[in-house]
């Protein structure tokens, strides 16, 4: 488990993505609880995440013999970008490439727009160039035009493929742009709590599918973060002592051996097989 607590809807909504997805997208109620028992979550805890879930739109009840949530449609894409942006390439952009540049610009009577535009992109791995103007690696535009599509905040923005051309020393201005201080602490967090567990992992021949589920949805549950708040920017913008690359070599050994266990342990306890 991670040393700092993590929410019940967000051990929830891994839970959702990574197994019951491919299960269908249902589970019982009864099911769920003894799923997050095992992340030491209680029953009146998951029965309160579930309810804010519900009121967020990520999940509708639906009846199959026994009381129960699946995943509302409309989330569906959100969930696909998630494993494209969760399991895809890690490998950091081409500068060669190019980049996705976003302007804004909001009126003040809908100033709410604003601050969603800004949550909003720096969550898909923007960074911020000055008021209204935002940087990505060319590979996220298509993830920002669905994303603010879906969100209806395409009207307020212009996306553009661009290049930069000159005049300043580009790595140091890319170190204004975004927090690289910030990311490197949670990757350094993300390390500090789960290389410990990768090398009791590799000390052993085998691990109970449990036990696993209990390894693997906390681990996944803090990494999906990282790879929203890290655009993948080319290597050579970098700091030197950029600590990425160890982290992502972490996720990728630990997701290895913990996701096919743990889906095991999923389909024992609920009984679904896959759709």
């Amino acid at each position: 488990m991670a040393d700092s607590p993590l929410r019940p809807s967000s051990l929830i909504n891994t839970v959702y993505g990574a197994f019951l997805r491919p299960l269908g997208g249902w589970i019982s109620i009864a099911d769920l609880i003894v799923l997050m028992n095992e992340l030491d979550v209680d029953g009146p805890a998951v029965r309160s995440a579930i309810s804010r879930l519900k009121k967020r739109g990520i999940l509708e009840p639906e009846r199959r013999g026994a009381n129960g949530y699946r995943l509302s449609p409309a989330v569906h894409p959100v969930f696909d970008e998630g494993d494209r942006r969760i399991f895809g390439s890690l490998e950091p952009a081409d500068l060669a490439d190019g980049w996705a540049m976003a302007v804004f610009s909001v009126p003040e009577s809908e100033r709410s727009h604003r601050y969603q535009l800004r949550t909003r992109l720096t969550w898909l791995g923007f960074g911020n160039i000055t008021s209204g103007v935002w940087l990505a690696p060319a590979r996220l535009l298509d993830d920002a035009r669905t994303t603010l599509d879906r969100l209806g905040l395409s009207e307020y923005v212009h996306l553009f493929a661009s290049q930069y051309v000159a005049f300043s020393d580009l790595r140091a201005s890319v170190g204004t742009w975004w927090d690289f201080p910030a990311i490197q602490a949670q990757y350094a967090a993300f390390t500090d709590t789960y290389a410990p567990v990768a090398t009791q992992l590799t000390a052993e021949s085998d691990i109970a599918p449990q036990e696993a589920f209990r390894h693997y949805v906390p681990m996944l549950t803090q990494w999906r973060r990282l790879p929203y708040l890290d655009p993948g920017l080319p290597e050579e913008l970098l700091p030197e002592d950029w600590n990425a690359v160890a982290a992502r070599r972490l996720f990728q050994q630990l997701h290895a051996v913990l996701a096919e266990p743990s889906l095991r342990y999923v389909r024992t306890v609920t009984g679904l097989q896959a759709a």
